[in-house]
């Protein structure tokens, strides 16, 4: 029972990890474009009003999807409730390699956004 708590608070920490980075890129993101924090693409990082329009989209979707990850998460741990280690240590890497295929899905989505909204040099495109 020891491994399955150990397993289910380290599944957990994707998801609370994208709720609460979400939560602060769009409360409080950095205010100055730079190579160390931050949603940092090529992209993003061209102008002032797409890093901070880029943190914010990318924020609302790692904190929704993290908020809907969390309980999923929680579920499938569940399944392996009782288990043996190994049983619960292969499911556990199954579910994290799934956590992380969803963490990046919303840099697909934020690129995109980014793309149809500012042009070559980072400037707003008009409407």
């Amino acid at each position: 029972m020891g491994f399955w708590i150990f397993m289910l608070c380290m599944e957990l920490l994707i998801p609370v990890m994208m709720i609460l980075f979400g939560w602060i890129f769009v409360r409080r993101p950095p205010k100055e474009i730079n190579s160390i924090y931050g949603y940092r693409t090529s992209r993003s990082s061209k102008s002032k009003e797409s890093w901070d329009f880029a943190h914010r989209y990318f924020g609302k979707l790692w904190y929704r999807w993290g908020l809907v990850l969390l309980p999923l998460t929680a579920a499938a741990m569940l399944a392996v409730l009782g288990k043996s280690k190994d049983t619960v240590g292969a499911w556990g890497n199954v579910l994290c390699c799934l956590q992380c295929i969803v963490m990046l899905i919303p840099i697909y989505f934020t690129e995109k956004a980014l793309k149809s909204r500012f042009d070559e040099n980072g400037k707003p495109r008009m409407q």
